[in-house]
């Protein structure tokens, strides 16, 4: 038999624990950890999508590894100015370089063109990059439970309470939710279920009505990937679910806010 090539998730994890060595040796944790002191002060994430009313997460995204080039005209700012005065709720910014044509100074930016709160959209493997997020500003980091095993999880997860940020965690099938729920739920915890197979990067809403089930009616949810219209988002409302994270829908267009305006419009009617 021949051996199953490396899935996209297996690259970019690799290519993570590269970048945590390189970035080390540029600065110590200690100094991080002095600058994410210094940051300014946390937006709270979490209770922005617990308002009524569909909340959405607007992300700033340049590319992906399933779509290549999503927006030829990328500007962070315009795009986090446009959310905000379109209604989005909180903001997404990727900062992964290699796959996603992200960068750490996007989510500085979008973050200080807006008064949002922001998600940094990576891929979290270590301490490190958890500090990295608050010193960057980030108001709430993401935790994909297929990168990471429980006691990567549970280190990632108190640490950035303890940082003051929001966590999304992240699930896409029914074990991951499992392991995701043992974590001391926290006022900071959103759960996010990913249509989106991260080793085949095929997306099925059908997902998120399927490990709805599994959650509390209190808990906070999201769902990910694969909204593309108001008939989506109504559909997902018909499951108890108000919070979607949405980013290339908007950002394949030229005006990223208007579009997302339109959908707020159009779920409305």
């Amino acid at each position: 038999m021949q051996p199953q090539p490396p899935s996209i998730l297996q690259n970019i994890i690799a290519t993570k624990q590269r970048e945590i060595v390189a970035a080390t040796a540029q600065m110590s944790f200690h100094d991080l950890e002095q600058q994410a002191q210094a940051a300014s002060p946390v937006r709270d994430f979490a209770a922005s999508l617990r308002q009524d009313g569909v909340r959405v997460i607007a992300e700033i995204k340049q590319a992906s590894p399933s779509k290549g080039i999503i927006c030829q005209n990328f500007d962070p700012v315009q795009a986090a100015q446009g959310y905000a005065n379109a209604g989005a709720a909180c903001l997404s910014v990727l900062t992964d370089r290699e796959y996603f044509k992200g960068a750490d100074e996007y989510l500085q930016q979008a973050r200080a063109a807006c008064d949002l709160p922001a998600l940094r959209k990576d891929f979290m493997i270590a301490p490190y990059q958890i500090v990295q997020s608050r010193a960057l500003g980030a108001d709430c980091v993401l935790l994909i439970m297929a990168c990471l095993s429980d006691a990567q999880a549970a280190e990632l997860y108190a640490l950035a309470l303890e940082l003051g940020m929001s966590v999304l965690i992240e699930c896409h099938d029914a074990a991951e939710v499992e392991r995701a729920l043992r974590l001391p739920a926290h006022r900071q915890t959103v759960y996010g279920i990913n249509n989106r197979n991260l080793h085949t990067f095929v997306t099925d809403l059908a997902t998120t009505e399927r490990l709805r089930t599994l959650f509390a009616p209190e808990q906070l949810l999201v769902t990910e990937s694969g909204i593309h219209s108001a008939a989506d988002v109504a559909r997902m409302l018909a499951h108890g679910i108000n919070g979607f994270l949405i980013g290339e829908q908007f950002m394949k267009t030229d005006d990223a806010g208007a579009t997302l305006a339109q959908l707020l419009n159009d779920v409305s009617q």
